[in-house]
Parts: C-alpha cells; structure tokens; sequence
C-alpha cells in the first residue's frame, strides 16, 4: 500500500528547491565526444581501456563544482557516482573498474559529497542500472549494448543474476558508505529491463532501510519518456518519487488519474550532450534557461540542468558563464522559485506566472506597449505589488488607455517602454 504520507514529508524539500545540478563526468569525457561514445561506435572494451589507464583529473576539485551550483542558485546537485560504461567514480568494494585504480587514485565521490555538504546544498548520486563493462550484463542482441552487433559474443553466456548481486551491492555501498544521501537517479529501464528485472522491489526495500528520507527518480519502472505507475492511484513500491523527462518540459505539467499534479523534474542539457564534448558549441543561452527554469516551476516542476567536466574536471567556461547569468538573476528573483509552483492563473502572453500561497509573481519576458496587465486579478484582492528585484512599489495603472478593460488590473512602470530586467523582470503581487 502506497504511504502517501511518508511520500509527501520525503518530497517536501524537492518541490521547494526546485533548481538543481546535474554532473555527467567520467572516463568518455576523454575523447570528449559524448557519454554514449561505447555504445555509439560500437567501441570494444579493449579500445575503451586507453581512457582508464590515462584518466587522472588533476584539476578535480569538487568544492569548485558545489559553489559553482550554489552560485546559480540550485539547491541539490547530482554526480553521476557510475554511468552506462561501468566506471565507478566510488571506491567499491566489488569491482577493480573505479577511480582508486586510475592515476588519481582517490574515491571521488567522497570528495564530492563533502564539498556539496559543506556548501549546504542537497546530496544526490546517480547510479546506471545499466553496465557495459560488466561480463554478466548482456552484450550481443541487447539494443544499446557497445556489443550488440558483434558476432564474437553472441554465444557469450552471461549469467544476469550475477549481475543483479554485483549491482544491488553498490547500490548498498552508495546507501551505507556516504553518510546521508538526500537523492538517488537511477538510469534506465528499457524494453524488457525494468521493473522486477532489476529486483527492484528488493532494491527499494533495501534503499529505504538503510535511507529512509532519500528520494528516487522513476526509472527503475520506465525511461526518460514514461511516466510508470506514480501517475495512477497506487503506484508500485518503485515508482519512485518524482517523473522525470529528459530533454523536454512537459506541455502542461504533469497530472495523475485523479487530476492531482504530480512531483516532476526535467533533466536538461547545456548543449546537446551530457558528457563533455569538446566540438559541441550548441550551447543554451542564459536568458532563454532562465526562462525555462521559471516555465517548469509555473507547471510544478523542478530544472535540473547538466555541466560536463572537462577530462581535467573542470566545468567548462561556457558553462561557468551561463551558470553566472543564471545566478545573477537569481539572487535577485529566487523568491518566485523557491517554493513556488502553479501560477493557478491563466497564462500571460508576456510571460509566465509562478505562485507561493498569497503571493503571486507575474514574469515578464516580453515588453508590453502600455502597462503590464496582472491577468486573472481584480483591484480588490490585491494588498501591494513590488518589482521583486528591488522591493520597489508599482502602481495599478489608472488611465484612459486601460478603458476598455475594466475588469483587467494593469501596473505602471512610468514613462520607461522597456522593462527594468530584459530576461525577465518580476511583478510580486501579494493578495489580501
């Protein structure tokens, strides 16, 4: 029977914060063309291994990455602890493929984990349900195995419960050996690899013995497009605790059966890879992240948006740039994110609307000809209104211009005709 209650004290903090970092960093960030790279050139484990006995992050310094995070204004940060190759940025006990055993020679997410700590942001490890390193994880035949194709494996025999005990152990070290984790991201389930294929019952039994307050991604049930069983009126004990779609914002948020707004959080890239990739200059520009930032919180959810180290760990500075716009305007707007969601008004054609209880934020994105008009309010319910940048009064506008309205509030933002903010400037409107 799902607890909703538990549920709900679990996911508390998540839809506050409401912003976090994704770090995708291992071994592929060497070749630097894309964390996919075994798999989409077919590249044999014998050619892969040059990138582990070169890797050794000399510039690895993971207090940089969490004040970077806390500079943009996120609140949790998720290291990818072991990706799809099998390369383990932990020092686990059950596999000779970690970062203890490269040049570096140092667990890494030790390191990581204090440093986000100690900048006071939310804990969050990710861990790939999928392994092309493994011998017992299957090769030919499977759809995206670095493998699939090559004849050589395909009287391979592997022996997947073996797997399952190898995987279901590091998850365990990751629960057992790192003090408190506030959030783990499994990745991912696919054709008939999900669900009890992974155990994963007795996995997220096994999770929430050993940390009870961490909160799950859903895909141990679904991939990236599903929503799995959190959508319906009793969702499997690993549904997980929030959806999350990768790559896209959902149109209109995300709803259950019943109506009921859904917990979710769009992963989302800088540029066009997760891992770093060095030809990739297709990057995102700060306003138009800032603005999709306030888009998922308008429609419940969470951002959580991708750097990609460098082979020497270092974010790269196009990403330092942007996450430095971003933070910019966070320190100034950051109260119509955090805890905010539903703007429960009709959208503006101008912007968006997130809402806090009796506070409404109204974000302009376009200049309006005229007054910015506070779409959904009337005169009377409203107890002030301020630029949320500055905490400056704004007036409701009373001209003749506004005549033919009489039921639309507008506000005055005297004789200037563009907005104080080009991004998005912020109307806080607090009701009566």
């Amino acid at each position: 029977m799902f607890d909703r209650e538990a549920y709900n004290k679990r996911v508390d903090w998540f839809v506050k914060d409401r912003f976090g970092m994704f770090i995708h960093w291992g071994l592929y960030s060497i070749p630097a063309r894309g964390e996919w790279i075994r798999s989409t050139e077919q590249m044999s484990k014998e050619d892969y291994q040059q990138y582990f006995d070169e890797f050794d992050p000399v510039d690895y310094d993971p207090k940089k990455w969490a004040k970077a995070a806390k500079m943009a204004g996120m609140k949790y940060v998720v290291l990818t602890a072991k990706h799809h190759d099998g390369f383990c940025l932990f020092d686990s006990a059950y596999t000779d493929y970690k970062s203890t055993n490269t040049k570096c020679g140092r667990d890494l997410v030790k390191e990581y984990v204090e440093a986000v700590r100690a900048e006071g942001l939310k804990v969050g490890l990710y861990y790939s349900l999928i392994d092309w390193c493994h011998e017992d994880y299957p090769h030919y035949g499977d759809r995206i195995h670095p493998m699939r194709n090559n004849e050589e494996y395909k009287n391979m025999e592997h022996d997947f419960e073996k797997y399952l005990e190898y995987m279901h152990n590091q998850v365990r070290e990751i629960c057992t050996n790192y003090g408190k984790i506030d959030l783990l991201w499994f990745d991912f389930s696919y054709d008939n690899m999900t669900g009890e294929t992974w155990r994963a019952t007795e996995l997220v039994q096994m999770i929430r013995e050993l940390q009870p307050h961490v909160i799950i991604d859903n895909r141990l049930e679904v991939s990236g497009e599903g929503y799995g069983s959190l959508v319906t009126k009793e969702p499997s004990i690993y549904s997980g605790d929030f959806v999350s779609p990768e790559q896209i914002i959902p149109l209109e948020g995300i709803l259950d059966e019943e109506g009921n707004p859904v917990v979710w959080e769009a992963c989302i890239t800088m540029n066009n890879n997760w891992g770093y990739c060095e030809r990739d200059q297709f990057f995102k520009s700060p306003d138009m992240l800032i603005k999709k930032l306030v888009e998922c919180v308008s429609k419940g959810g969470n951002l959580l948006l991708n750097v990609g180290p460098d082979p020497k760990g270092n974010i790269p500075p196009e990403s330092m740039y942007i996450l430095g716009e971003i933070g910019y305007w966070m320190d100034r707007n950051g109260k119509s994110i955090y805890g905010c969601g539903y703007g429960e008004l009709e959208k503006p054609e101008y912007g968006r609307i997130t809402r806090k209880g009796k506070k409404i934020y109204y974000h302009v994105f376009d200049n309006p000809i005229g007054f910015v008009p506070l779409v959904g309010l009337k005169k009377e319910e409203i107890k002030k209104i301020r630029l949320l940048a500055t905490g400056t009064e704004l007036k409701i506008a009373d001209s003749w211009i506004c005549s033919n309205y009489p039921d639309t509030v507008f506000v005055s933002f005297g004789p200037n005709p563009m907005m104080p903010d080009p991004i998005n400037t912020v109307i806080e409107v607090e009701l009566l």
